[in-house]
């Protein structure tokens, strides 16, 4: 994990590749789950016997659940010391390349885009690709932003 210590190391750590995150595996209860808290059951997600023979030859994750792991995963890999609070504000830009499927395994590469001072904190862009273990494409390329307060 990368730590930085203050604004100025935020501030220099611009441009800069942090690293990545712990695989986590994509299973089967997660994907349930996620369908339960959003009420997306379509088949391609829930229904393992149906998705067998459909277009993934299994279930896959939903984009979104990919994109809710951004958080978890971030964490793991860069945490900013002296802060007093940090607001999750959005996201500029998420696509979703490659799909998940069950059973895969996928980790978050991040890397600061920009860190610009408002009269709230510092605002805080990274770039952050999401990768499947043995994948060929990115599953989820997001710019997310976030507010930090020191």
């Amino acid at each position: 994990m990368r730590i930085l210590n203050g604004a100025d190391e935020l501030l220099a750590a611009v441009g800069e590749h942090l690293g990545y995150s712990d695989w986590v595996e994509i299973d089967q209860k997660r994907i349930d789950l996620f369908a339960e808290a959003t009420g997306d059951h379509q088949w391609i997600h829930v229904d393992p016997e149906k998705a067998a023979s459909g277009p993934f030859g299994t279930t896959i994750a939903h984009g979104y659940l990919t994109l809710s792991l951004i958080p978890m995963l971030s964490w793991q890999v860069y945490k900013v010391e002296g802060t007093t609070m940090g607001i999750n504000y959005g996201s500029n830009k998420v696509r979703f390349p490659a799909n998940v499927p069950v059973g895969s395994r996928v980790r978050a590469g991040v890397e600061i885009a920009s860190v610009t001072e408002t009269g709230a904190g510092y605002q805080v862009v990274t770039r952050v690709t999401v990768e499947r273990e043995g994948g060929d494409k990115p599953v989820c390329v997001a710019e997310t932003v976030t507010v930090v307060v020191f």
